[in-house]
């Protein structure tokens, strides 16, 4: 920390968030550029920038991975790392976010990406994220932008600051006003702003304008209220401080604006972050690491690279890393470091040592998972000897299955697969005994889309994807007695069994079970353990109707025996004959797993996520306010799981891509007519 000025020393991580389309990826390129780190800054539009070089991300024209590049700015190093904005790959962001200094929140004047920002703000306000808004597109502002923030104030908790007011001539903005300092300036096209007298016909509106957000920042601190209250003109020192520490505090947002396509409003941002940005300092604070000394790193990003091997970004809280260092994580693994790099979008650049607050990959830390916090052997500076920011549980919202198109690329593709989830926490995989079918969950369309393209672009396997079965049951509606005979006589010693079974429906989820009233031994007590697996076997392959049977009840009452050829093979055999003859006499039923559905959703589309939920089969149990989010609602309803497989698709179209459910499993619920008629007919085991 600069004892002078307040300003953090040392290098910053800044990440960069915002919802999808919002211009991120523009803005990193345009810094990158401002910065001379690069020599031309592309066009997202052209695929000619240095972040989204991933062939998915070119192939959608979107961010659907972070993008990690270096700059220097008057001499302070920063990290910037673009995260995606699609709320289907945002799990992306929320490891990068535990370890940076500050957010920059790129927004633009779109009142229907409004719910999309409110879900990025009330992470970054709920995980106390120093941020700061980066109003974007600003060339086609046409309306006042004081009337835009206050559009924009239902999507930030804290206060929203104006910063900087457009200057326009002739109905176009060709540049702004900064608010503190007092002066105007006028944009030009990839390169710097120049300052100009402040216009005549402007200085009303200024100073409006600066009043209002001095008068903001004065309701956190007495003495600048004492000042405005008196008609003293408070110094600029005052008023940078105040917007410094308020922002890093939480109380306040500050926007600044610009058009990250022309380079607008990108030095002042950089000179706003040189100044304001909370340092590796305060980040240790906020993550509760008190060893200051001791080498501890956080894991932001795993990647496997094509020759590299598998390298862990991590950002440095404190101490140095070097080649050779070991780090072990709170799963008491550890590994030594072998190579560390520096990275420049997707190229990874070799470098000696990193000290705290730098951002780098370093090689080979098998053991190392995204999220992870690593320390030296015996250090634990944290609160709890553990993780710092553990990664929160994985909601996914929609699966596939697949298969290796050929069967010679099986373990190829469970390795690859291995490879794509340590890439991307947010995936889940289920390798499903029943169906033998490996199941890959995930956050939506596109996030599945891509994981299937990075299998096959990638790692060069074909894959064929279909939808999940169902995990379908069937029961009984009526008891029925049944005897089942097993006879056989081929010479010498033949087979004989023979069992009388009861077998009668129980209430829903009570499960299976078997009992015998046998009395004088006709069947002997040695073979009942034979007729129970004989029975057991048969409900839980598939009943009548193709499916395994849940809750029934099967009593072993009568029977007889030979005393030369019964055996456990034969009274197995006959209790199968009679469970198979007896359950399709028992009026079998179909029965299909109903799910409890949770839909957060913006209020506004309540209505119509209500008609998709009932048009879907689904009961609505009731819809609240959701807790802590103003202009949102929580919608209940219990819907059979095969209507859920596809619902976040027509969630995201009717909330503009914000809209997200939870599921658990609540009850099975007999099934019939139409419906049953097709199920049994594609997915029972006689269909098949």
């Amino acid at each position: 920390m600069d004892k002078h000025n307040g300003r953090a020393g040392g290098p910053r991580c800044i990440a960069l968030v915002g919802p999808f389309g919002s211009g991120k990826t523009s803005l990193l390129e345009a810094v990158l550029a401002r910065t001379g780190a690069i020599t031309r800054q592309g066009r997202v539009a052209e695929g000619n920038t240095l972040g989204d070089a991933a062939p998915e991300a070119r192939a959608n024209a979107m961010s659907v991975a972070v993008n990690i590049a270096e700059a220097e700015f008057m001499g302070d190093r920063y990290t910037f790392i673009d995260c995606p904005g699609s709320i289907e790959f945002q799990y992306e962001s929320f490891p990068v976010l535990s370890g940076v200094d500050l957010a920059v929140v790129v927004a633009e004047a779109d009142p229907k990406k409004l719910p999309a920002l409110q879900v990025i703000l009330r992470d970054l306000e709920a995980r106390a994220i120093p941020h700061m808004l980066f109003l974007n597109k600003v060339d086609r502002l046409s309306g006042p932008v004081r009337e835009l923030l206050a559009t924009l104030q239902p999507a930030s908790a804290s206060r929203l600051v104006l910063r900087q007011i457009p200057l326009r001539e002739n109905g176009e903005i060709g540049g702004f006003i900064d608010l503190a300092l007092g002066r105007a300036f006028n944009y030009h096209e990839g390169r710097a702003s120049d300052p100009i007298p402040l216009p005549a016909g402007e200085q009303a509106r200024e100073l409006e304008a600066r009043t209002a957000m001095l008068e903001q920042i004065a309701d956190f601190d007495d003495t600048l209220l004492e000042q405005l209250l008196e008609d003293i003109a408070p110094t600029n020192d005052l008023v940078f401080a105040d917007l410094r520490r308020e922002m890093q505090e939480g109380l306040i947002c500050p926007v600044l604006m610009g058009a990250a396509e022309h380079s607008w409003g990108v030095g002042r941002l950089l000179k706003a972050l040189r100044h304001e940005a909370p340092g590796i300092e305060a980040t240790r604070a906020r993550l509760g690491l008190k060893d200051a000394a001791a080498p501890c790193v956080q894991v932001l990003k795993t990647i496997h690279t094509a020759h590299g091997g598998k390298l862990s970004v991590v950002r440095v809280l404190a101490g140095e890393i070097a080649d050779g260092t070991l780090l072990a994580g709170a799963h008491g693994a550890g590994d030594k470091v072998s190579g560390l790099f520096r990275l420049m979008g997707d190229e990874p650049l070799k470098r000696d040592r990193a000290t705290a607050g730098e951002t780098v990959a370093l090689g080979k830390l098998d053991a190392a998972q995204t999220g992870d916090t690593l320390y030296a052997p015996g250090a634990r500076g944290a609160a709890n000897g553990g993780d710092l920011a553990p990664l929160p549980p994985v909601e996914p919202v929609m699966a596939l299955a697949v298969a290796p198109r050929e069967r010679k690329d099986d373990v190829r593709l469970s390795s690859a697969l291995a490879k794509i989830l340590e890439e991307d926490p947010s995936l889940r995989l289920r390798q499903v005994q029943e169906t033998g079918e490996t199941v890959i969950e995930g956050s939506g369309e596109m996030h599945l889309r891509v994981t299937l393209a990075r299998l096959t672009g990638k790692y060069g396997i074909a894959v064929d994807t279909s939808t999940p079965r169902i995990a379908y049951r069937e029961t009984i509606r009526q008891k029925v007695s049944k005897r089942g005979r097993h006879k056989k006589q081929s010479g010498g010693h033949g087979q004989f069994g023979d069992v009388v079974l009861d077998i009668k429906p129980l209430a829903r989820g009570e499960g299976l079970s078997f009992s015998e009233t046998i009395t004088g031994g006709v069947v002997p007590r040695q073979y009942f353990s034979s007729v129970e697996t004989g029975v057991m076997d048969y409900l839980n392959a598939a009943g009548p109707l193709g499916f395994p049977v849940v809750d029934v009840a099967v009593t072993l009452t009568d029977g007889s025996y030979h005393t030369v050829d019964s055996s456990d093979q034969a009274f197995k055999s006959a209790a199968q004959i009679a469970m198979r003859e007896g359950m399709a006499e028992a009026s079998p039923v179909l029965l299909e797993p109903i799910m409890e559905v949770t839909v957060a959703c913006p209020s506004e589309a309540n209505a119509r996520i209500n008609a998709i939920l009932s048009r879907r089969r689904g009961q609505i149990l009731g819809s609240d306010a959701r807790a802590g989010w103003p202009g949102w609602d929580e919608v209940k309803a219990q819907m059979p799981a095969a209507e859920i497989q596809d619902l976040i698709v027509e969630l995201r179209s009717a909330t503009a891509g914000v809209g997200s459910f939870t599921q658990k499993f609540d009850h099975f619920a007999e099934l019939t007519g139409r419906l049953a008629e097709e199920v049994a007919s594609r997915f029972g085991k006689q269909a098949a």
